[in-house]
């Protein structure tokens, strides 16, 4: 294998703020194999080559040269060329985080020339006042960038967007025909230039095999063109096609004509597929030991599973690999001034994985067949904080998003007291399921390690349709775990859905209300609405009528294979998506809590049953740990006690960040705590049956009853936690 040369590509476009991660994931691996790797997004490549001097030159060229219709707004953004020219560079360097001190002139509102996009600022001035001036002048830099995009899409290339690339040709692509005809006309404005640097990108590394990570339909396009392209002017060079899109869409392939642009197609996790690929080029296996694979064998599509070569345990996947990416030129931007949606968009985050599929793996929405969901393999707390040490030295960054279908408590719990051992001062955030397990225990625990924010799926906001759904909480079960979580500063990001099958009208409203509840008391900060859609490889696409739903026939093609289009005849959910997202477009802003609901439609809803304070009561409802009937480890993540001993009383002095907590109790009470606090020292634990039993035989006090004391509340302020085993 020392011949074989990889070059792992990105096509346009995903993120501009961060690099995705795939590419990363297999360097890594095909490094510690001893294959020689290099890797590209094109995406950032390709915007940092159009935003500049010299590309907006050449946009401005070839509109002026060019026959198209202009509108008001392309005409205006032309008219300032000039004002364009003599800003962009200054500009990218501020979003690319140097350049500091131009936020000053930026906000001026007297440097930027502004087009339709800053029209919107009068929606958002409320906001700014909670912004710093940096953030404020990269909100007005973003509008600069997204105006001049405007008007690329609207003359040079009608398929430009920041982060999707003709997506619609992707989408629900039964047929290949429409991919097909795009790829046999002339490459326009942005595919010019994208494969001028691909070219650039394939002479400097020399590669054998080049591997496409298309996780999104909005990245297929983009790479069925620079595949074209190496099949036409370097047709000795191998194409492998892999990712998120062909893992989903397209399990069912059978239309040749896309071996004409590639001549592997990989299925779900690309490692050892790739390495089984590379073996095969290397003449080291036969093609029947390919894995997970599709071939055109004979002018037919043909898969190759091969079962007896196994899959690699997340344990030993390796650290993914940053090091050849241009972390430098990616762009951090501000769309929305909602401090958590930004997230998206803002900032230079390591993506990590935690663990292989979903813990919980039962949605039945989701696409609970395939192995990215269902297989669930966690790799352990010690490996992974190994591996972000590693990333931290490879790119300075201390900044991770564990991109985890959900991550565990447990293992959230375990992977924040391995970076409290190491005393790693990162910042993370992360996608969870809003269950039981995140006790106001684990929620201190993660923030104390460096957690900012989570994403989870409250979905349709109803407890008949999540169990219908089968998504194992209640609104009872979100409202604990959302408030266990914002008590400790952690923001919190809500995935939700309407026209889940069965749903009614009145259902939608209801689940509406509660939403407009969660964000009143402060348990989410965002949202954001997805019209469901059945797809092939969900329990809701394989069992149709079990949802009381019709799947028309013929909608399966010989390319992609997985939206499905359904009938639902309990309502007609399309028509509630603007509504629903007016709402919630206000109260991400922290407005709008005292509109009615009937306000957000232009058409007549029906009024909602759902108790005003239904939220309101679930926070007021006590948390009573059963701790004789649950299994817990006691950790101290607080700052070393001093203890101040008298005859009759003794106390505990904890400095916190915040405070000074002081424990005062009777002396032999005060005495089993200290020395229980010493056994825990180093982040150490004890079983809490244990610490009761040795409680209870030194101080003559049921542990049952010191758990109901001001003085055990004030431990657990300190940092004594509980997390169940």
């Amino acid at each position: 294998m020392n011949n074989t040369k990889v070059l792992l590509i990105n096509p346009p476009l995903t993120q501009l703020n961060t690099p995705y991660p795939a590419t990363a994931y297999l360097s890594g691996f095909l490094k510690e194999h001893g294959i020689n790797t290099a890797q590209a997004d094109l995406g950032i490549d390709l915007i940092n080559k159009i935003f500049s001097t010299e590309g907006l030159k050449q946009v401005f060229k070839e509109i002026k040269n060019g026959d198209y219709s202009l509108s008001e707004n392309a005409e205006r953004i032309l008219n300032l060329q000039n004002e364009y020219l003599q800003t962009i560079d200054d500009l990218i360097s501020f979003l690319r985080g140097k350049n500091e001190s131009l936020m000053h002139k930026i906000c001026t509102r007297n440097f930027l020339p502004e087009a339709s996009r800053f029209n919107q600022i009068s929606d958002e001035e409320f906001a700014f006042g909670n912004m710093g001036i940096r953030d404020k002048a990269r909100y007005f830099a973003t509008l600069y960038i997204e105006d001049i995009g405007d008007l690329i899409k609207d003359t040079l290339s009608p398929d430009f967007e920041f982060t999707r690339y003709a997506e619609h040709l992707g989408m629900s692509a039964h047929s290949f025909d429409n991919l097909e005809q795009r790829l046999q006309s002339p490459p326009d404005f942005t595919d010019k230039l994208m494969l001028d640097l691909f070219a650039e990108k394939i002479n400097e590394t020399k590669p054998n095999i080049i591997g496409f990570s298309i996780p999104f339909p909005g990245n297929l396009l983009g790479a069925l063109r620079c595949a074209q392209f190496v099949k036409k002017y370097y047709p000795t060079i191998k194409i492998v096609f892999g990712g998120g899109y062909p893992s989903t869409e397209l399990r069912e392939l059978s239309d040749i004509r896309v071996f004409n642009y590639t001549d592997f197609i990989v299925l779900d996790d690309g490692e050892i597929p790739l390495l089984q690929i590379i073996k095969f080029i290397d003449h080291k296996i036969k093609k029947n030991e390919l894995k997970r694979t599709f071939i055109n064998e004979n002018d037919v599509v043909k898969y190759i599973n091969n079962p007896f070569v196994k899959d690699i345990a997340h344990e030993n996947t390796g650290t993914p690999d940053y090091s050849d990416l241009s972390l430098h030129n990616y762009l951090s931007l501000i769309e929305v001034t909602n401090p958590m949606h930004r997230l998206w968009t803002d900032g230079r985050w390591n993506k990590l994985t935690l663990a292989h599929g979903c813990y919980w793996h039962r949605c039945t929405f989701c696409d609970t067949s395939l192995d990215y969901v269902g297989r669930f393999d966690a790799a352990s707390a010690k490996t992974l904080v190994d591996k972000i040490e590693k990333i931290i030295e490879q790119t300075g960054e201390k900044s991770f998003h564990f991109t985890d279908e959900a991550a565990p408590p447990s293992l959230l719990a375990e992977l924040s007291l391995e970076l409290l051992r190491r005393k790693l001062n990162i910042i993370w955030w992360t996608n969870i399921r809003f269950e039981s397990g995140f006790s106001p225990d684990i929620a201190q625990l993660m923030a104390e390690s460096g957690c900012i924010a989570v994403a989870g799926g409250l979905e349709v906001a109803s407890d008949r349709l999540l169990k219908l759904i089968n998504k194992g909480v209640s609104l009872k079960q979100v409202s604990k775990t959302t408030r266990n979580l914002a008590r400790e500063g952690i923001m919190i990001h809500a995935y939700l859905m309407y026209g889940f099958p069965t749903q009614t009208a009145k259902e939608t409203i209801n689940s509406l209300e509660v939403v407009r509840q969660l964000f009143y008391h402060r348990l989410i900060q965002s949202a954001y609405w997805h019209l469901f859609t059945v797809t092939v490889h969900s329990p809701v696409g394989k069992m149709p009528e079990k949802f009381k739903i019709s799947i028309p026939d013929g909608q399966h093609g010989s390319f992609a294979n997985n939206d499905l289009k359904h009938i639902d005849k309990a309502n007609n959910h399309k028509k509630f998506g603007k509504g629903l997202n007016k709402a919630l477009y206000n109260y991400m802003h922290d407005i709008g809590f005292d509109f009615h609901l009937q306000e957000w439609f232009d058409f007549q809803v029906p009024e909602t049953d759902v108790d005003e304070f239904l939220i309101e009561k679930y926070l007021d409802l006590p948390d009573k740990p059963d701790y004789d009937k649950l299994k817990y480890k006691l950790y101290f993540i607080g700052n070393r006690a001093k203890l101040i001993s008298n005859k009759r009383k003794s106390q505990l002095i904890f400095h916190t960040k915040q405070e000074l907590i002081k424990v005062k109790d009777e002396d032999k009470i005060i005495h089993a705590v200290s020395e229980l606090l010493e056994k825990l020292t180093g982040f150490k634990y004890v079983y809490l049956s244990d610490f009761s039993e040795n409680f209870e035989n030194q101080t003559g006090i049921s542990f049952k009853m010191f758990a109901q004391t001001d003085t055990w509340y004030k431990l657990k302020k300190a940092g004594l936690i509980l997390i169940k085993t």
